[in-house]
């Protein structure tokens, strides 16, 4: 499958919401238990989705303001 702009720009930034909100240093399958399982908070989880949610709001907002919306 072709990656688009798009597609890399939301990568990253699930990429820096992963690192920044739960300490996962890499998405990437490792193909082990030990590196690919990681113990996280509930309040990790929750300020992941909440970063999440906000950068889907900010693209939003970005993308009316290119439109012409």
């Amino acid at each position: 499958m072709k990656t688009t702009p798009t597609d890399a720009i939301r990568d990253a930034a699930i990429r820096e919401i992963a690192k920044r909100e739960l300490l996962i240093e890499t998405l990437d399958r490792r193909m082990r238990d030990s590196l690919d399982f990681h113990d996280v908070s509930v309040w990790g989880v929750e300020a992941a989705l909440i970063a999440a949610y906000e950068a889907g709001r900010a693209a939003e907002r970005g993308q009316r303001t290119k439109s012409g919306r």
